[in-house]
């Protein structure tokens, strides 16, 4: 398999002693531009932006989809939203990802033949920044898969959960208007994945857990967006039982939230969260006063929570 990545990573056993598996990495300049501009004042200013580039997915010899990205994994991407799609399945063999960085390509290669002509007809344009779209037979899966319900989530790993993402290093400390997605293990925070949109951060986490062979019954996911329907299905399609974000819900996504047994908390800043879905498997083992209120350097996360 030929890729090319962007982004810092651990060994297991560095992130054992504190460091994330997967992080951004905010000093990599092909994932930010300096564009110069003036302030409020009219005084010259040169600011990080974003980097945004296309990427188009091959599955086979199919075309699949053209997707907007920052680029930093093109191979975890593919494969997490093919697996989301359902036009990759849990048992199938990749033979081959190739990703030609010139052409803006991707082609995942795979044992078995696939043909998704009348899948890619039945096309439904999701909340995800305008961008995010599911095929018409995710629900099919989705009524069908069991959460694990022994999972727990003790409060003293969702208050260090949020204060130690929230203060890592990331393209959105640096630049902004960019969302970001974390796997989490009890209270570590495993892989983190940024881009400029949600859809695709938790598709590259998708990937990075199929291609890693990482299981998902004792996980716990984390994201700066909102709760929507495309959140909390990519959530269940991933089997993760629960899932965390600092901003607010949307109707549809608690009543899938509590039709799959998802644990879904919303809203948590701080010593603050509310749980709409799932609630019995939270563990008040850590009082809300005695966790540490969100420093102000990080607040900005919350600044426009309708928006993410």
């Amino acid at each position: 398999m030929r890729v090319v990545r962007r982004g810092r990573a651990k060994s297991a056993d560095e992130a054992e002693l504190g460091d994330f598996l997967l992080r951004p990495d905010p000093e990599d300049t092909r994932l930010t531009e300096r564009v110069r501009g003036l302030d409020e004042q009219g005084a010259a200013v040169e600011t990080a932006v974003v980097a945004e580039r296309p990427l188009t997915l091959f599955l086979n010899g199919q075309e699949i989809v053209t997707m907007m990205t920052i680029g930093d994994y093109p191979d975890y991407l593919a494969v997490g939203f093919l697996l989301n799609q359902n036009m990759l399945l849990a048992d199938d063999v990749i033979t081959g990802i190739d990703y030609e960085e010139d052409i803006e390509t991707v082609v995942v290669r795979t044992e078995r033949q696939t043909d998704y002509e009348e899948k890619l007809k039945k096309k439904i344009r999701t909340s995800g920044c305008a961008q995010g779209t599911v095929f018409g037979d995710i629900m099919e899966k989705f009524e069908n898969i069991e959460l694990n319900p022994d999972a727990v989530l003790k409060t003293s790993w969702l208050y260090a959960l949020s204060r130690r993402i929230n203060s890592a290093p990331s393209l959105y400390l640096s630049a902004g208007a960019i969302h970001g997605c974390v796997l989490c293990e009890a209270e570590r925070p495993l892989i983190y994945m940024e881009d400029v949109g949600r859809h695709n951060a938790v598709d590259k986490i998708a990937g990075y857990m199929f291609m890693n062979g990482l299981t998902a019954a004792d996980k716990i996911f984390y994201t700066t967006g909102r709760l929507t329907s495309e959140m909390v299905l990519k959530t269940v399609q991933m089997e993760i039982p629960i899932l965390i974000s600092r901003s607010g819900f949307t109707a549809w996504g608690v009543d899938l939230a509590r039709q799959a047994g998802l644990t879904l908390i919303g809203r948590a800043k701080g010593k603050r969260f509310i749980a709409l879905s799932g609630e019995d498997r939270i563990v008040y083992d850590q009082a809300s006063d005695a966790a540490h209120e969100e420093d102000r350097r990080h607040q900005r996360k919350a600044s426009h929570d309708d928006a993410e």
